[in-house]
């Protein structure tokens, strides 16, 4: 049995989704699981900023939010946090841009309409990874 494996209260989690509803739905999921929210944005320009401020080992970001869109603040994240793992969630079509979520250092791609299944094996995943 592994000892090492990161507990989920031990992962902060930063949520980046401009959707109040899909925002509120993210945070009850990962606090029912047991991760700390640490913050919650919903705009592009202020995830950078918060990830800074709040340093999460994750954050879950939607591609489509105001003021940057998620492949350019997911890059800047990249380069900016490279310990922290970002899951990108979106509601387009994953063959348009889970190439370009993934070029831009993206450890994860959800489509928002499996949220409810994937999401959570995602983060765990990132926090395995994270613990290696």
């Amino acid at each position: 049995m592994r000892t090492d494996v990161i507990k989920p209260s031990q992962q902060r989690v930063l949520v980046a989704e401009d959707h109040p509803g899909v925002s509120a739905a993210i945070r009850r999921l990962l606090v029912a699981d047991g991760f700390e929210v640490v913050g919650s944005v919903d705009d592009g320009a202020q995830v950078v900023d918060e990830a800074g401020r709040l340093q999460p080992d994750i954050i879950i970001l939607d591609l489509n939010m105001p003021n940057r869109n998620g492949i350019d603040a997911c890059r800047e994240l990249t380069r900016m946090f490279p310990r922290t793992r970002t899951i990108v969630v979106t509601a387009e079509d994953p063959d348009h841009v889970r190439p370009a979520a993934l070029e831009a250092g993206a450890f994860a791609f959800v489509e928002k309409w499996a949220m409810h299944t994937e999401l959570l094996p995602a983060v765990r995943s990132a926090c395995h990874e994270l613990a290696a």
